[in-house]
């Protein structure tokens, strides 16, 4: 039995599916350190806990998997794991700790952000990876249905949320361009 990795030749695309394979891990695990310290602030009983539990063991889900592939295919995880292990539990407590509304939509511009990744990336992927591509589609249906909910549970109630949604969207481009080179 051949792995992928075996029919791989020089010049195919290698390189950057490693590079999706990484962003995506530390984007997984980002996702559940901001849950993380969105459900610190709010508690398992704080309004939309439920919710976010729910979302968080999703989130742990893609990660496992992402984890899977790393050690499966060979890739080198991102350094920056630490900061986005600090970084994602601090955007998830502060946004509680504004309210339950700003915690929605934190959500709400993640998940906006990760659907275009992962948009972008199934169309980069074409029929190069399909093992890759079924679960990248399958994870970016279960982010859609966050960002659904967040909405629904008053995320563009949030102050400012204008401002902080642009600001938190920003941050998570930053953090998937960060992620694919380091």
């Amino acid at each position: 039995m051949t792995t992928i990795a075996q029919r791989w030749r020089p010049g195919d695309r290698r390189e950057k599916i490693e590079s999706m394979i990484r962003v995506d891990q530390a984007g997984e695990y980002g996702a559940t350190r901001i849950y993380a310290g969105q459900l610190a602030i709010l508690g398992d009983r704080g309004p939309h806990a439920p919710e976010i539990a729910g979302m968080a063991q999703q989130e742990e889900r893609h990660r496992a998997y992402f984890d899977r592939l790393i050690v499966q295919r060979g890739v080198r995880p991102t350094l920056l794991q630490p900061f986005w292990n600090v970084a994602g539990f601090a955007l998830g407590a502060v946004t509680a700790a504004i309210g339950p509304e700003a915690a929605m939509a934190c959500t709400a511009a993640v998940e906006t952000e990760i659907d275009k990744h992962y948009e972008d990336q199934l169309a980069d992927l074409g029929d190069a990876d399909l093992e890759l591509s079924a679960h990248v589609r399958e994870f970016q249906a279960e982010e859609l249905e966050h960002k659904e909910a967040a909405l629904a549970a008053g995320a563009e109630q949030a102050p400012a949320y204008p401002v902080l949604s642009a600001a938190i969207r920003a941050g998570c481009r930053a953090a998937i361009a960060l992620s694919k080179r380091i």
